[in-house]
């Protein structure tokens, strides 16, 4: 939408009243002939003269007017966004097979229904990057951070039950979370963790994983599938000021993504940029045209 119009150069318009002034002053005086029933040939002669002139001074207006430089501005308004840096720790280990996690889908597994609202989640999250980190007897990273959603979409849905073995290990999980977080410059870094177990197959001892995310300034949102018979959960989530989930069903497993996402909102900033563009190019253009018609106009009658 145009906001505003100038010239670059708009002393080039005062050409256009220099044009007028000496049209009139330097207009050479015509011999006069009596000739009879010239009446009857007026007007044939005053559309000649008409369409002439106005050739020729919208070639002159058009012209002038294009020598200035003109330039329409257009105001845009430019989103600047304080993403949020996601990354979803994924549990892939044998327990996730477990059936009856859906109440209106007993044959879904765990990681089925975790897949399907992980994907939901991915898409909620539009202006932020997203990782994923998936474990079982070891941990890999299984995306980088990352705005390609339909990407991210793609590989959870690949992703299997054991694929990297039936084991939890939960904490190197935590360290690898870490990692593709700890050079990121978002103002905010966060962790989802998903399990349905206790670590049973880590490396790394929890309280290194614990000082490097406050090291980075991570928070931690844990989520536990079914009630665990470790308190490791919770502690991961309290010592970085977050918070931990215990969901029984999808629904809860909804609810609870659908709350950190409430928590974790990406904030937008607005700014208006002023966008110029010379347009002169058609001033000119339709000046030549103008050129054109004007000789042709010659051309026929034979007058200039």
């Amino acid at each position: 939408m145009l906001n505003s119009f100038h010239f670059t150069y708009p002393f080039f318009l005062l050409l256009l009243p220099l044009f007028a002034l000496s049209t009139l002053l330097f207009n050479q005086e015509k011999e006069s002939f009596y000739i009879p029933h010239f009446l009857q040939l007026l007007s044939h002669v005053k559309k000649k003269h008409y369409a002439r002139e106005i050739l020729k001074w919208a070639m002159i207006t058009c012209m002038t007017v294009a020598l200035s430089d003109p330039v329409a501005v257009k105001k845009i308004k430019a989103v600047k966004s304080n993403a949020v840096d996601i990354v979803l720790a994924l549990d892939t280990s044998g327990s996730m097979s477990t059936y009856g996690f859906n109440e209106k889908n007993y044959k879904q597994s765990r990681l089925d229904v975790v897949k399907e609202v992980v994907k939901s989640f991915i898409d909620m999250r539009k202006s932020d990057r997203i990782g994923l980190v998936i474990f079982g007897t070891t941990a890999a990273i299984a995306s980088p951070l990352s705005f390609d959603k339909e990407a991210q979409k793609n590989i959870v849905g690949k992703i299997e039950v054991g694929v990297i073995g039936k084991s939890t290990a939960l904490i190197d999980a935590l360290v690898s979370s870490a990692a593709l977080l700890k050079n990121a410059k978002s103002k905010s870094k966060i962790i989802i963790l998903l399990s349905d177990g206790e670590d049973s197959a880590s490396k790394i001892p929890l309280a290194f994983a614990l000082k490097l995310a406050k090291k980075y300034s991570i928070k931690i949102y844990t989520i536990t599938i079914d009630k665990s018979y470790s308190n490791m959960m919770k502690v991961i989530a309290s010592k970085n000021g977050a918070q931990n989930f215990e969901v029984q069903n999808k629904k809860d497993l909804l609810k609870v993504y659908k709350r950190i996402d409430r928590l974790q909102k990406s904030e937008l900033e607005y700014n208006t940029l002023d966008v110029e563009e010379h347009i002169y190019f058609y001033f000119l253009l339709f000046s030549l045209l103008c050129a054109i018609l004007l000789v042709e106009h010659v051309k026929t009658r034979g007058v200039l």
